[in-house]
């Protein structure tokens, strides 16, 4: 069974970095394009980066482009959320997602999802 599993949140300070990863297990998430999604209280999922399955293909959401990095390790069915330069709007939880069979940047196209990482950023 398709299973996402995210880890690496935590309480950071303005101008810190935090890793986040996600690992994947099932077959059909060997081969297709990963993203990371964030929800902000109140608020819906919004689309943070994605990464097809080669690495090769990524794009960012201008919010965050420059200060995080997506990355993925297909050896070990895992993709990476590397966050610099935290800000306190980058506050939320956020989530994996595997698969998508419309737009990339679309949290409701996605077939796959974790259960999410909470990211604070306060002084």
């Amino acid at each position: 069974q398709e299973r996402l599993v995210e880890s690496g949140g935590g309480l950071v300070q303005p101008g810190d970095s935090l890793r986040l990863s996600c690992a994947a297990s099932g077959r059909t998430l060997h081969n297709v394009p990963m993203g990371w999604f964030r929800q902000a209280p109140g608020k819906e999922p919004v689309f943070v980066a994605v990464i097809s399955w080669s690495g090769t293909t990524i794009y960012y959401a201008p919010s965050v482009k420059g200060r995080f990095t997506i990355s993925r390790d297909n050896a070990k069915n895992t993709v990476y959320l590397q966050m610099n330069s935290l800000k306190p709007e980058d506050t939320a939880v956020y989530y994996c997602a595997a698969d998508p069979d419309g737009e990339w940047n679309q949290w409701g196209d996605y077939s796959y999802r974790g259960q999410g990482t909470q990211v604070t950023v306060s002084s």
